[in-house]
């Protein structure tokens, strides 16, 4: 146990002293005038915190918005990203009559993507074989199982920034109209693709092409995977299937004459069906001990445990009214010269008690503040994620563990947090509101630094 510099002391003296008191100005009633014994007493107390490296087996993968390419960095190793999804079948939706197949393709769309924007990736697109009913919804999904990976149904060469684009616009908060790209990667498939959901459309009621659940027995999905290069990574934001086709319109001209007109299926990959990200990483070099740092990286499973020593302060804890306990964790810069290929440090962390991991996303649960609590974002100034006042986890679990003394295990995650604005009326002031907590699954990585002094847990008790 250490103590703070005399300066820290005070300030937090001072923090404490402000929260508690009453107001003392000119009616002489407050600390100036109660006795001695009664005079509310600060002690204030900073803990050194242990942490470690490690890893779990995966993360919970089930995602709106997956991430596909390969990136090589050279701190944080390797990230490699697939996906395989089912597509939403929208009842009403098929064929018009006599319609004859011309082609079909997959799309892929992006806005956003991180590494060389000019080098060469390679997108192959695999047809599904198994259900993804039951499947196991992370990480370490095998696609082997659900597809013949011998076996592409469709490839394309792509760069980041040279791939087929549009210009989009949309109207902000403040009235001023934003543009930016979208991405496309299309991968040309078989025509034969769109001729077997052609013939079974015009089976009796359609076959299996009625509604979603019918249509995935039928086709199961689609699995997607760069093959070639290792310097981009992109994030889908939407995966669409076209069955383009042509058909004969009987007198169908403003002049009543035959018309050949073309129209096409269009099928998506929705939040009502599976969608799945399978990552690989080479994180050996994260994992070795260190004195001085410790890791994150998503969409790894790579976090940081926190141990609180919390038995070294057991006789302040069980005596004195803990009020405040200030703990941030600060990062150490990535060493690499160029920002626009490294990987950036997550915007939030997830602090979380070891044992309360098990079912916390895939539950969608959100923080307690006692068992969990989210960061600030982080601020590129300090390199830092601010906890502040975690008292409430020390609180409850002295309460728990009815006085004997205890010490916690906590992980550091990365994650995805959303935020909802809110606002009562007209006058008050608008709020924001964590309203979904997610694994991240964009790449994301930071150095933490564990040096003692750097790391620790500043607390505040009282007692009167």
């Amino acid at each position: 146990m250490k103590r703070k510099s005399l300066i820290n002391g005070l300030f937090l003296i001072f923090a404490a002293m402000l929260t508690f008191s009453c107001n003392d100005t000119l009616d002489q009633v407050g600390f100036t005038i109660q006795p001695g014994k009664d005079r509310l007493e600060l002690g204030v107390d900073t803990l050194n915190l242990q942490a470690r490296t490690v890893q779990v087996d995966s993360v919970y993968s089930r995602t709106k918005y997956p991430v596909l390419g390969e990136y090589k960095d050279p701190l944080f190793g390797t990230i490699r990203s697939s996906y395989v999804g089912e597509f939403y079948f929208p009842e009403g939706a098929g064929f018009k009559e006599g319609a004859q197949i011309d082609s079909v393709r997959v799309i892929a769309s992006y806005t956003t993507m991180m590494g060389d924007s000019l080098s060469p990736m390679e997108l192959s697109v695999y047809e599904v074989n198994k259900s993804l009913k039951g499947a196991d919804n992370y990480t370490h999904i095998d696609p082997a199982a659900y597809a013949d990976l011998s076996a592409p149904r469709g490839s394309q060469v792509f760069t980041g920034k040279n791939s087929t684009y549009r210009t989009l616009s949309y109207t902000s908060s403040d009235y001023s109209t934003v543009t930016y790209n979208v991405y496309d990667i299309i991968v040309s498939l078989p025509k034969a693709l769109g001729e077997n959901f052609l013939n079974e459309y015009k089976k009796p009621g359609h076959g299996k092409m009625v509604n979603t659940d019918t249509f995935r027995e039928f086709f199961k999905g689609l699995y997607f995977a760069t093959t070639f290069g290792n310097s981009t990574v992109v994030n889908v934001d939407a995966t669409s299937l076209y069955v383009h086709y042509h058909y004969l319109d009987e007198k169908g001209s403003s002049t009543n004459q035959d018309t050949i007109r073309t129209d096409s299926l269009t099928l998506k990959i929705t939040p009502e069906v599976s969608q799945l990200n399978y990552i690989q990483n080479n994180n050996q070099q994260l994992l070795n001990e260190s004195n001085i740092h410790t890791y994150v990286k998503s969409p790894a499973g790579v976090n940081t445990e926190i141990t609180f020593p919390l038995s070294e302060v057991h006789d302040k804890i069980k005596s004195q009214a803990l009020n405040l306990a200030n703990f941030t964790v600060y990062a150490m810069p990535d060493p690499s010269e160029n920002p626009m290929v490294k990987i950036s440090p997550p915007d939030y962390l997830l602090l979380i008690n070891k044992d309360s991991l098990n079912g916390f996303f895939e539950q969608r649960k959100l923080i307690d503040n006692v068992t969990s609590f989210i960061s600030s974002k982080f601020d590129a100034t300090t390199y830092s994620y601010q906890f502040n006042n975690i008292s409430t986890m020390i609180n409850h679990y002295n309460q728990e563990y009815e006085g004997a003394a205890f010490d916690l295990v906590y992980y550091l995650i990365p994650v995805k947090a959303t935020y909802t604005t809110s606002q009562q009326s007209y006058y008050s002031q608008a709020t924001s509101v964590l309203t979904a907590l997610q694994n991240q699954m964009w790449p994301t990585a930071a150095m933490l630094d564990k040096r003692e002094g750097n790391l620790k847990l500043e607390l505040i008790f009282s007692n009167f």
